[in-house]
C-alpha cells in the first residue's frame, strides 16, 4: 500500500506557504501566481498555524466586511488544521478528506511541514493503484505471469 511519503518523494516536498500578517491580496497573488488553492500560514520558525484557502476567501471576507489589502492572513485563516503523517496511507487521506470537506492536507513530521496532499493527487494516486491491480489481474486471467 502506497504512502503520503511515497507521493512526496515522487512529486516534491515544496510548500507555498505565507506568514499571519501577510495581507490577503498578498496571499492571493501568491496563489495566483503559483496556481495553487490554499498556502500554509507558518510563523518565523516555519511552525504551522493555519491553512488560508480560496474558500476562506469566499466565505470570510466580504460577510465579514473587510478588504484584502488592508485584512491579514490570520483574520481569516483556518486554524484547526487537519494533517496527516508521511506514514498515511491515499485510502486514509481520502477519508479524511472526504469527511471533513478539504482538499488540502498538510503533511506534518514530527510536528513540522513535511508538505501537502492535495485531493486531486490522492485520486490520480488511487486511479494508478487500480489500473496496475486490474492490469495485474488480467495478466494472471490471460496466463501473463
Amino acid at each position: 500500500m502506497a504512502t503520503v511519503r511515497q507521493l512526496l518523494d515522487a512529486k516534491g516536498h515544496d510548500v507555498w506557504s505565507i506568514t499571519p500578517r501577510s495581507s490577503v491580496f498578498e496571499a492571493l497573488e501568491l496563489m495566483s501566481d503559483k496556481d495553487v488553492g490554499a498556502l500554509l500560514v507558518v510563523d518565523k520558525e516555519g511552525m504551522l498555524e493555519g491553512i488560508f484557502s480560496e474558500r476562506d476567501y469566499a466565505r470570510k471576507l466580504v460577510l465579514k466586511g473587510k478588504i484584502s489589502k488592508s485584512t491579514a492572513v490570520a483574520d481569516l485563516m483556518t486554524v484547526d488544521v487537519i494533517h496527516v503523517s508521511p506514514s498515511a496511507s491515499f485510502e486514509e487521506c481520502m477519508k479524511v478528506m472526504t469527511e471533513k470537506r478539504i482538499r488540502h492536507l498538510p503533511v506534518l513530521e514530527e510536528g513540522r511541514v513535511a508538505g501537502i496532499v492535495t485531493i486531486g493527487d490522492v485520486v490520480k494516486q488511487i486511479i494508478s493503484d487500480q489500473e496496475m491491480t486490474i492490469k495485474h489481474l488480467g495478466d494472471y486471467i490471460s496466463g501473463g505471469y
